[in-house]
């Protein structure tokens, strides 16, 4: 029960937030708003009212849902005592915390800012525009992306050489994956220094490789595990 939990969690957590992120997308065009300056973004955000608001609040609590099915899978797959997989499943629970974080400024944190901005004079929009950047780039680039998307490809590579012998063809996929999420961090350095190299298509190709893969990992929890060792669970 707990295996074919756990597996199930992966494949809805992934696809829930791939439809409310899919929502987002259309509606604010996110993600590549997030490289635009406060003059765009906040009277966008306030055009979007709270519908918009919701919406960012869906993204952000089905991108948590991870955190549970990344929790449970040391022991649905008799791996509890496996340093590699213990070590990669708290690295996975932070990653989820920080998204977490970075997505929810979108629900606390920015909704004052735009309004301030839309009601303020030239001094106040002035003012709102650098807490506008201050905190964009700490929740967001730094905690939210850098951060947190660093920390999941940890998690993923954890699970794939943890993996590797009993289902190769998902711990593969998975590096291949991590590999090309990777490719995103040069989108996010070059909030900070605009000369680093930045492929375009790294975060589109990259995020949408790991999604898939986390249903996949997802399937093969639910389908396979049955024949993982059982000697792992008591290694000391």
């Amino acid at each position: 029960m707990l295996r074919r939990l756990t597996g199930a969690l992966f494949v809805l957590a992934t696809l829930a937030f791939g439809v409310a992120a899919s929502v987002l997308s259309s509606t604010f065009d996110w993600p590549d708003i997030l490289r635009e300056p406060a003059d765009v973004v906040l009277p966008a955000f306030t055009a979007g009212g709270t519908s918009l608001i919701w919406t960012w609040f869906a993204v952000a609590w089905t991108y948590a849902l991870l955190a549970i099915p990344i929790l449970l899978l040391p022991q649905a797959i008799n791996r509890r005592h496996d340093p590699v997989l213990r070590t990669a499943t708290w690295l996975g629970a932070a990653s989820v915390l920080l998204s977490l974080i970075g997505f929810l400024r979108w629900v606390f944190v920015v909704p004052p800012l735009a309004r301030t901005y839309a009601e303020g004079d030239e001094t106040t929009r002035a003012a709102v525009q650098a807490a506008w950047t201050a905190q964009h780039q700490f929740g967001g680039a730094l905690l939210g992306e850098h951060l947190g998307q660093l920390l999941a490809i940890a998690w993923s590579i954890g699970v794939c050489v943890a993996l590797l012998r009993e289902h190769q063809w998902v711990a593969i996929a998975g590096i291949v994956a991590s590999v090309l999420y990777l490719t995103n961090q040069g989108d996010i350095l070059a909030t900070a220094i605009p000369s680093f190299p930045v492929w375009d298509l790294g975060g589109l190709i990259g995020s949408t490789a790991w999604g898939v893969w986390t249903i996949a990992l997802g399937v093969s929890v639910w389908r396979r595990t049955d024949d993982l060792p059982q000697s792992h669970d008591h290694v000391q």
